[in-house]
């Protein structure tokens, strides 16, 4: 009989992922280590729960918002995602290549990657979060517990691997590593994609003084400079290596210009858990503040000397109205050696 259905696959069983692995998605569980699965299984066996700002709100953490905002608005960082997966390979090269997205929280890449002409791409989701992991099982997605800077994937086992959406959660000393780790599990000729946002931009900024202030997580993370992101990849030995700056905006459709604002704000609301905002205000006026609150940080002149419009636009072919928060993104590519 097949339970898949009715029995959860628990972020922290790492054996019953695997099992699924083998029945749901073999190909993919070709590609671990099978030694590396056994250490790793162990250590977590021993170890203490830590912090998991992506855990549970009962044990501290906003994961269950984080997950409630991306099964909201699925495509609100479409654009910025199916960007890092062409830097990773062109679609019409992607059939069959297996790509390890490292952050990937409840799946949301590979799901993305679905809507967005990435067909043929197999996105394997890792991270360090058992309820992340168990989000992206129950989205019927394959998922590992694994950390960002010890992969559990053969060496030479998959072609791409991306790095993104919280590159800036890694603790400095392990951001080499990951990219070490990355170096190794690759195929040569296979390309890391690292992306975060700089050090002073408005996604720095944004974070300090919102998310730092009224998460229940609070956000204290150094963030990068092309120079170190340079180095990074340098150090551990990839070629070809640079850094691009990527648009990478936050979009929601609406059916009022109202309902854009209040849409948008009740995204960024969930996105970053900023319960503080909804204790003192009251759902409504935090999603006010939040959208007012993102045209101040996110409305400052881009590359061109130009400031965005942060207000709802009509699409007059389907008639919704659009906002868009506009994001630039740091992004590190680089290739393994051919040898």
């Amino acid at each position: 009989m097949d339970t898949t259905a009715t029995t959860p696959t628990r972020g922290d069983d790492l054996p019953a992922q695997l099992e699924r692995l083998g029945r749901e998605h073999p190909r993919l569980l070709d590609r671990l280590d099978q030694d590396l699965v056994a250490a790793w299984a162990e250590d977590l066996r021993r170890a203490a729960g830590g912090r998991d700002d992506f855990g549970p709100a009962a044990a501290g953490g906003r994961g269950e918002r984080y997950v409630r905002a991306q099964q909201d608005r699925l495509m609100t960082r479409a654009h910025g995602i199916d960007q890092l997966l062409r830097l990773i390979c062109d679609p019409a090269e992607q059939r069959g290549q297996v790509v390890l997205d490292l952050l990937g929280g409840d799946g949301l890449v590979r799901r993305v990657a679905g809507r967005t002409g990435h067909h043929g791409l197999s996105i394997m989701t890792c991270d360090l979060s058992p309820l992340m992991v168990e989000a992206a099982w129950e989205a019927g997605l394959p998922a590992v517990l694994q950390s960002a800077s010890r992969l559990l994937f053969r060496s030479g086992s998959v072609d791409g691997v991306l790095l993104a959406y919280g590159t800036h959660h890694l603790p400095e000393s392990d951001r080499l590593l990951a990219a070490e780790e990355s170096l190794r599990v690759l195929r040569p000729g296979g390309v890391f994609v690292m992306h975060d946002f700089e050090v002073g931009g408005p996604m720095d900024v944004w974070f300090e003084q919102v998310v730092d202030r009224y998460s229940a997580t609070g956000h204290r993370f150094a963030h990068f400079t092309r120079e170190e992101l340079t180095a990074c990849l340098d150090k551990a030995g990839f070629e070809d290596v640079r850094v691009v700056e990527l648009a990478d905006p936050y979009r929601v459709v609406a059916d009022s210009p109202r309902a854009a604002d209040l849409g948008m704000g009740r995204y960024l609301l969930d996105m970053y858990g900023l319960v503080g905002l909804e204790d003192s205000l009251g759902a409504e006026r935090a999603e006010e503040w939040t959208v007012q609150r993102a045209r101040e940080v996110f409305g400052v002149p881009g590359p061109d000397g130009v400031r965005p419009v942060i207000e709802p636009r009509r699409d007059p072919g389907t008639g919704g109205w659009h906002l868009e928060v506009p994001r630039r993104a740091l992004v590190a590519v680089g290739r393994r050696p051919e040898r």
